[in-house]
């Protein structure tokens, strides 16, 4: 949210300068402003704050402008005549801004994730299905803050669990202490348990009788899919909500926030220059996170680093420009774009690799995926598509290995889940390669797609069904030879349409016979 400096309305972000042209239209008496310090949160706020040293402004972004939010400070003096100027105001805005900075230095090591945590429903970006006008709730994606906010709000007893670091007893623990405190005050214990999938089922057992008395109330958070990971009783009684990747809007609403957050930082507690991400660069920090808000942050705090290493404190401010921003991710973090062109380049070397029988780039591109965060199932997938591919019909056992694959990572995941995506990668590119039903395929689907007559033509009487008697007299599947009751299982019967009785698909060979002018030229046949 951002606070208009005039009339001091607070409204969202993409509103506030046609408010302010109403406002500066209508000319009204602008309210008084409290002299706490506008960068005292880690929201937009607008308020202009006037001290007889300096003059502090906090840049909105218009729709032309670059997303910079930055914090500009004068030394010339001027008055701000929504500010009262008296002596009073002015020491109490100098103890405000004091107790800022000494917060502000205090939490400056903390993760800018944890940091820019939203408190209350309005705070939140995204997840409009859920939390906003008509949502069942009232966005971040993540689903730790969205719990937290929702128990803080209920004004229950609160106990947050993990179920990576806690067992069941401590769960037994904590649910009997809900019955108690339900028995003697009433008031009920909202229990937050994240990564609720790590408990096998019959752990989940213990959580029923609680639920179903209504001793506690259950938020559980988990990435797997709740209906193979949690126990179908559990699940019953519980309500399911969806939290999608957030869009590029609203992506730039957390990045621009953690911008004004971290030159707060920068200016007040380091007097460093603050940071300003042109447009471009805001484009590619969104790419980049593909609809995470944590790997936005994460990126954001990673830029920040690299500009607290420069030795030029006397500038205003430093522009990142996406040249500049590729560099500083190249130097401190593997850059893997999974919506842009690193992850199409990649999985398309990838399966080239596999193609070429060549196991050394596999391995490589499979762990440079990995490392960049891929997600392991959909290098599962493609694997599975590659063995009918590009093996075939020339080695069947790598279809349902590569099935095999894919349902180990489902279950087991990362980490441990990377020595499985390297067996199979390893299998399929030492294995012999046959596009035989690739090729066939194609053509044929080509065809079907193309021609109305051929997709159309009529399909021989003896080839089709006769299920009831009025079919028979129509002569529905008169005269088919049934394959098995003869020698070998071989007759004399037409399988296509008259029409296209002369079309061939499948050709019976695995690879083609052209020779690669490079091998004759090394020697190599």
């Amino acid at each position: 949210m951002v606070r208009c400096p005039i009339c001091s309305k607070s409204m969202d972000i993409g509103a506030i300068n046609a408010h302010l042209d109403q406002c500066m239209a209508q000319k009204e008496p602008k309210k008084p402003v409290s002299a706490k310090s506008v960068l005292s949160h880690g929201k937009f706020k607008g308020e202009g704050i006037t001290s007889p040293s300096q003059k502090t402004v906090v840049e909105i972004p218009s729709e032309q402008d670059n997303y910079d939010l930055t914090t500009n400070l004068s030394s010339s003096p001027t008055q701000n005549s929504s500010v009262p100027s008296t002596e009073p105001a002015t020491k109490k805005q100098k103890l405000n801004e004091a107790t800022d900075i000494k917060k502000l230095r205090m939490s400056a090591k903390l993760p800018l994730a944890e940091r820019l945590r939203p408190k209350t429903l309005e705070e939140y970006v995204g997840q409009s299905h859920l939390v906003g006008p008509t949502g069942v709730l009232r966005g971040s994606n993540g689903k730790t803050s969205l719990a937290r906010i929702i128990a803080a709000s209920t004004h229950n007893r609160c106990v947050e669990l993990s179920a990576t670091s806690s067992g069941i007893s401590e769960c037994r623990k904590v649910f009997e202490e809900a019955r108690n405190e339900m028995r003697l005050t009433k008031r009920r214990t909202v229990l937050f348990c994240d990564e609720i999938h790590r408990f096998n089922k019959s752990q989940q057992d213990a959580f029923l009788p609680y639920v179903e008395r209504g001793d506690i109330i259950l938020i559980g958070a988990t990435t797997e899919n709740p209906s193979f990971q949690l126990n179908s009783a559990l699940l019953s009684r519980c309500r399911v909500f969806v939290l999608n990747k957030l869009d590029n809007e609203d992506l730039a609403k957390v990045v621009n926030r953690s911008l004004l957050l971290v030159n707060r930082v920068r200016k007040l507690v380091y007097n460093m220059p603050v940071l300003r991400l042109t447009t471009e660069s805001l484009q590619y920090i969104i790419g980049v996170a593909g609809g995470d808000s944590r790997t936005a942050l994460n990126l954001v705090e990673m830029v920040d680093s690299h500009y607290q290493k420069n030795d030029d404190t006397t500038a205003a401010s430093v522009e990142v420009d996406p040249s500049t921003l590729r560099e500083v991710l190249r130097s401190t973090h593997a850059v893997y774009d999974r919506v842009g062109d690193q992850h199409y380049d990649a999985i398309s070397a990838f399966h080239k690799s596999v193609r070429g029988s060549n196991v050394d780039a596999t391995l490589y591109y499979l762990a440079r995926m990995l490392h960049g965060g891929e997600d392991p199932l959909y290098i599962s997938r493609r694997m599975i598509r590659m063995a009918s591919e590009d093996i075939g019909v020339v080695d069947d056992s790598c279809l349902p290995f590569a099935v095999a694959t894919f349902d180990a990572v489902h279950k087991v995941g990362l980490p441990e889940a990377d020595v499985m995506l390297a067996h199979c990668a390893y299998k399929l590119a030492t294995a012999a390669k046959s596009v035989s039903i690739y090729r066939a395929w194609n053509k044929v689907k080509a065809k079907v797609a193309q021609d109305a007559n051929f997709a159309g033509a009529p399909i021989p009487m003896h080839l089709r069904n006769a299920p009831t008697k009025l079919m028979e007299e129509l002569g529905y599947s008169k005269g088919y030879k049934y394959n098995p009751d003869f020698k070998e299982g071989k007759v004399v019967q037409e399988y296509l349409p008259s029409e296209i009785k002369d079309e061939t698909f499948y050709e019976d060979r695995h690879l083609g016979d052209v020779v690669d002018s490079d091998l004759e030229a090394n020697g190599n046949s």
